[in-house]
């Protein structure tokens, strides 16, 4: 018996198989949940990484900054969802793995240049989109419900993280109020923190090694960079039934390396 037989899952932000998403997607499927996926732009792409899970997955488009693909996203995602023509659409939970900052967002001398319009853009798409994506499929969404968003510990500045790093400050806001407003209705919102991993994401951040070589050092629980699967089992595990009264936190993965001083 797996940790989330019966679970059905939309799980957001897979891009490669080295994406924290898709391990998400894939050991919540070895655990028994049927997973539904969304895809950005190389829609082409997200299908063949789709076929690599464990079970093949279905793939709908999902733009977070387009209101038009949120208004029609319940639509679009419950004929995947249904498992018998009597069997009505829903989700036990939802995966926001989704950040995006134009260059000039990161990087020496960031915080202090980056234009509004671009901070903007950064905020959107990686710190509100966390309230749209959850108000799009709250129809969906019920009792026992899991809502699951990707973070990095910001309660400190990093180098060159700049303004990712105010736009995860903002998601970690995001997360509490929406567990005041949907806690409710009996859905959890809750974050987890990951230590730094080798995605596509993180390759696009300015100075990444330098967070690398910091952590094994540092987290007493060591850290390997290059192993995504203890992040998505710790997503797994906010899916599960087995935290049914934690909502509105930050839940670290990433080897102990918060607790620890310099």
């Amino acid at each position: 018996m797996g940790l989330l037989d019966g679970k059905r899952l939309l799980v957001t932000g897979v891009i490669t198989d080295a994406s924290l998403a898709f391990h998400a997607a894939k050991i919540a499927q070895e655990q028994g949940a049927d997973v539904v996926l969304t895809g950005f732009g190389r829609m082409r792409l997200v299908e063949r990484i789709a076929q690599r899970l464990p079970k093949p997955a279905a793939v709908v488009e999902l733009d977070v900054s387009d209101q038009s693909q949120l208004d029609s996203l319940v639509e679009r995602v419950s004929p995947h969802l249904t498992a018998t023509g009597q069997d009505e659409p829903k989700l036990d939970g939802v995966l926001h793995s989704i950040g995006f900052a134009p260059a000039s967002c990161l990087g020496e001398n960031a915080f202090l240049n980056a234009p509004w319009e671009d901070v903007a853009t950064t905020l959107q798409v990686s710190a509100y989109s966390f309230k749209s994506l959850s108000t799009a499929v709250l129809p969906l969404l019920g009792p026992g419900s899991s809502i699951v968003g990707m973070d990095f510990d910001n309660r400190q500045a990093w180098p060159a993280y700049d303004w990712m790093g105010v736009a995860k400050s903002t998601l970690e806001s995001v997360t509490r109020y929406l567990a005041r407003d949907l806690g409710p209705k009996g859905i959890r919102v809750n974050l987890v923190a990951a230590g730094p991993v080798r995605t596509m994401a993180a390759k696009s951040i300015p100075g990444f090694a330098a967070f690398e070589d910091a952590w094994d050092g540092r987290a007493p629980l060591g850290w390997d960079v290059n192993d995504p699967v203890p992040v998505a089992k710790t997503v797994c595990a906010l899916f599960s039934d087995w935290l049914p009264v934690t909502t509105g936190s930050m839940v670290w993965a990433d080897g102990g390396f918060h607790a620890i001083g310099v």
